[in-house]
């Protein structure tokens, strides 16, 4: 399911995600990505969709849910993985402002850089600034060097023309330097940095937010030198609905656990009962989790 929402964005606001990887594919394992540990563990690029088929996709979605303010491409895993993405991006700029989630991780590589220019706003992942924080936080592909990677980053700013944001997210017990990721900040010069915690079931069960004190550090220190934002909170419960909510209930959740809250409220727009809800996890097509005493449902991942 290769699109799939609008989604309430905190970022972004009415966000039309893009899944543009088949299952998850990635080049981190974070201990608190939303989707899972990461099983295909890779840094080589390859062809995944054929554009033209992202691009029907976005079109035919537009049609059913309305105006958006991007369309991102967040999908199930690190989405510069893919080969087509440059061209892809370009396509979908017919349909408005297009947007990415990227971990940052393959920003070294010249393809990347390249494709990325293709886009209207970049969201970089800068979790740490160090090697031992980086590794035990975002546990990145064996082959994957920090150093280059954070020097690109600043390298493609100063040749990037769009939007570029960050986000750097705080688990509790992590060893963070602030005043060294403050300083990286400084240099990059993002036009905003997030400062976020986990709010949906993480991949590791103790990787739990940061304490208040350390989050308000953290905030304090890197506004001194760039504009600074928390996403501390739930996002909205206005999901859009695309005349499908079987199909939607499952694209969502793929890629991004929904509260129960928020299901009910879809099953509002599509005039449906919870039945539907219950059947998709009698069938082992989602999954139901606990996190920080709220209800989560999310894609069965099967292998």
């Amino acid at each position: 399911m290769i699109v799939f929402g609008y989604i309430p964005s905190r970022r972004l606001g009415r966000s039309l995600g893009v899944n543009n990887l088949p299952k998850k594919f990635c080049t981190y394992s974070c201990v608190y990505c939303q989707i899972g540990k990461t099983n295909d563990l890779v840094v080589k690029r390859r062809v995944f969709y054929d554009p033209k088929q992202i691009y029907r996709e976005v079109d035919k979605a537009l049609k059913n849910v309305g105006e958006v303010d991007y369309i991102t491409f967040v999908p199930n895993g690190e989405p510069t993985l893919d080969a087509n993405l440059g061209k892809t991006a370009e396509m979908l700029k017919d349909f408005g402002k297009v947007a990415i989630i990227t971990n940052s991780s393959l920003i070294w590589r010249e393809d990347v850089k390249e494709d990325l220019m293709n886009f209207d706003l970049v969201s970089f992942k800068v979790d740490a600034v160090n090697e031992i924080t980086w590794k035990s936080i975002n546990r990145p592909h064996k082959s994957l060097k920090l150093s280059p990677i954070l020097e690109n980053l600043i390298d493609f700013r100063q040749d990037f023309k769009g939007k570029v944001i960050t986000e750097t997210m705080l688990i509790y017990g992590a060893k963070y330097d602030f005043n060294k990721i403050a300083g990286f900040l400084r240099k990059l010069k993002p036009d905003k940095a997030y400062i976020s915690i986990p709010i949906r079931p993480p991949a590791e069960k103790w990787a739990k937010p940061a304490k208040e004190s350390v989050i308000n550090e953290a905030y304090q220190t890197f506004s001194k030198y760039v504009k600074t934002e928390l996403l501390i909170s739930r996002e909205g419960l206005d999901f859009g609905f695309s005349g499908d909510i079987e199909k939607d209930l499952l694209s969502i959740t793929s890629v991004h656990p929904l509260r129960e809250k928020a299901i009910v409220e879809l099953l509002k727009k599509a005039n449906a009962d919870y039945s539907i809800v219950e059947n998709l996890v009698k069938e082992g097509k989602l999954a139901v989790v606990e996190f920080e005493g709220e209800k989560f449902y999310i894609r069965k991942i099967s292998f």
